[in-house]
């Protein structure tokens, strides 16, 4: 097969090659560093029509691109990259790991027949072997899957799919693990943010600082801004201003309250800070803001 072009992302068979898949089994197995080192290290974006990749990373660090996203992971770990899916890599130059490229019949083979574990190989991911007794037999069962894989043997093919099988199981268990702890990671967050919307609500007027409500939560401030960033789209300040300003702007609409009253009532030392903090969020002063209303 030779290299396509779908718009600007090029389809490989293996990575850089331009001719027929190079081998009669549906499975290709090299070290990471036979091919990246051609490349000085860096696999560009590109993606296979046909072809699933399993990397097991055993030292060394991974900038590691999938469609938009970009990470940088360090070994060990497993990495899935499904086919059709925009993937590339740089390595490390001290990087120890293999790639497992199974042809597409192969692919749906191992899924029909591991379902439901084999279906992480349907899903881009990266998954960290942080723990001994996982990373252990994981490392064995890729050593002995290149080592069979270089020399043919009586039952070579029936080795090969086992090992590959027994692989993916582990790596289905700790895809699962992953995705488990991601949703407590998750619901943490969820109960993190309402705690600190009620904390907005019982002292916004008090103009308290995030690092005091982040210490009420028992979290960082950093913490706390990045769940509010990932569950709220705001930072958790952006969240205080917000509550400040419509506070702000009901006083100013439905009260006779002067600006120095407002702004008393807020918290704010000077009504001048106010008049400075409303404006550089509003874009106009509390007066004319108050003028425009009906």
């Amino acid at each position: 097969m030779t290299t396509r072009q779908q718009g600007a992302i090029p389809v490989f068979q293996l990575y850089g090659e331009t001719h027929q898949w190079p081998t009669p089994d549906l499975l290709h197995c090299e070290s990471i560093a036979e091919r990246s080192r051609l490349h000085d290290w860096h696999i560009r974006p590109h993606r296979h029509a046909d072809l699933v990749h399993v990397l097991h990373i055993a030292h060394g660090e991974v900038r590691l691109t999938f469609d938009d996203d970009v990470q940088r992971v360090q070994g060990p770990l497993l990495i899935v990259v499904p086919a059709m899916t925009v993937h590339a890599f740089r390595f490390s130059h001290d990087v120890d790991g293999h790639i497992i490229t199974l042809a597409m019949p192969l692919a749906t083979h191992i899924a029909d027949t591991l379902h439901p574990q084999g279906q992480v190989l349907a899903r881009a991911g990266f998954y960290p072997l942080a723990e001994q007794a996982e990373r252990a037999p994981i490392a064995t069962l890729v050593a002995q899957l290149d080592a069979e894989y270089r020399q043919p043997a009586e039952g070579r093919d029936a080795l090969l799919e086992a090992l590959l099988n027994s692989l993916l199981v582990l790596a289905s268990r700790r895809a699962t693990r992953r995705q488990a702890r991601r949703s407590r990671h998750h619901e943490r967050g969820e109960a993190h943010l309402a705690r600190f919307q009620q904390l907005i609500e019982a002292h916004y007027h008090q103009q308290p600082s995030i690092p005091e409500l982040a210490e009420h939560l028992g979290i960082s401030s950093a913490h706390l801004s990045a769940v509010c960033q990932r569950l709220a789209g705001r930072s958790a300040q952006q969240l205080l201003h917000e509550r400040v300003l419509l506070e702000a702007k009901r006083h100013l609409t439905y009260t006779n309250m002067t600006i120095g009253q407002v702004a008393e009532r807020l918290g704010f030392k000077e009504p001048a800070y106010f008049t400075r903090f409303f404006k550089r969020h509003v874009a106009c002063s509390p007066k004319e803001f108050r003028q425009r209303q009906p």
